[in-house]
């Protein structure tokens, strides 16, 4: 059973796990479950995706009842207006706060298309230092970071995270695989490191401002703890997040 946060009338969200696709695609033919199909034979009616999560990456998924309700979100993402928020557990000591301003380049698959423009902000809520080695350093070290994605690029986050060589742990394609291997087999955390944590919207039909928050993963949530974390992480999810500020149209 998928965990649903959220559900209304119109809408309905879920705490995606690590490792599910949101519908079904051509790059993942042997995958045989997908959100879209769960929770709709976990409902019992169709859905409408709105926005879409990397297979690796765990948090808030927003589906729609109706096309009708599809719609408008759909085109408020397109123009940016929903606020994100995602954890992530990246490689190195990342400066306290950035911003990452640097084009995405398509993937293989559309190399014909031009590198699209995407910006990304972060802050480091706190690091930790192993004394595992990886490569050729004694200790490894980590930050656990908050981030603010301002555009919504395929794989976005986790290319920014990659441009600036603060690779997000246990991404395949995008990180470093030394560091992924060392989780995998000292620490038994398989999954890719990124939450989306929470989602801010304006609902179309009500014209209120929708506050949708999904806890970390187990996995992610062993790992803050045994990184002593615990009390950071706590007080960043239970601090209330100011509301962005929406204009009438």
């Amino acid at each position: 059973m998928l965990e649903i946060i959220y559900e209304d009338a119109h809408y309905v969200a879920i705490n995606k796990p690590n490792g599910l696709l949101v519908h079904r695609t051509r790059i993942a033919e042997e995958q045989k479950a997908f959100a879209l199909q769960l929770l709709r034979d976990q409902l019992g009616y169709h859905l409408y995706p709105v926005h879409r999560l990397d297979r690796g990456t765990s948090g808030v998924l927003l589906f729609a009842k109706a096309p009708e309700a599809a719609t408008p979100v759909v085109q408020a993402f397109e123009a940016r207006e929903p606020d994100k928020t995602y954890f992530a557990i990246v490689r190195g000591y990342t400066p306290e706060a950035a911003t990452i301003d640097n084009p995405i380049r398509p993937d293989k698959d559309h190399k014909h298309k031009a590198p699209q423009d995407a910006v990304t902000h972060y802050e480091r809520l706190a690091t930790v230092e192993l004394p595992i080695p990886v490569g050729r350093y004694q200790t490894s070290r980590y930050s656990l970071v908050r981030i603010k994605p301002e555009t919504g690029r395929m794989h976005q986050i986790r290319k920014h995270f990659a441009h600036i060589r603060h690779y997000i742990v246990g991404d395949k394609r995008h990180g470093d695989w030394r560091h992924n291997k060392m989780f995998l087999e000292e620490l038994q955390s398989p999954y890719m490191l990124l939450h989306a944590a929470e989602l801010y919207f304006k609902h179309p039909f009500t014209g209120e401002a929708v506050s949708i928050k999904a806890q970390l993963p187990h996995n992610t949530l062993r790992l803050c703890q045994q990184f002593g974390w615990s009390q950071v992480l706590a007080a960043q999810q239970a601090l209330p997040q100011p509301l962005p500020q929406f204009t009438e149209c």
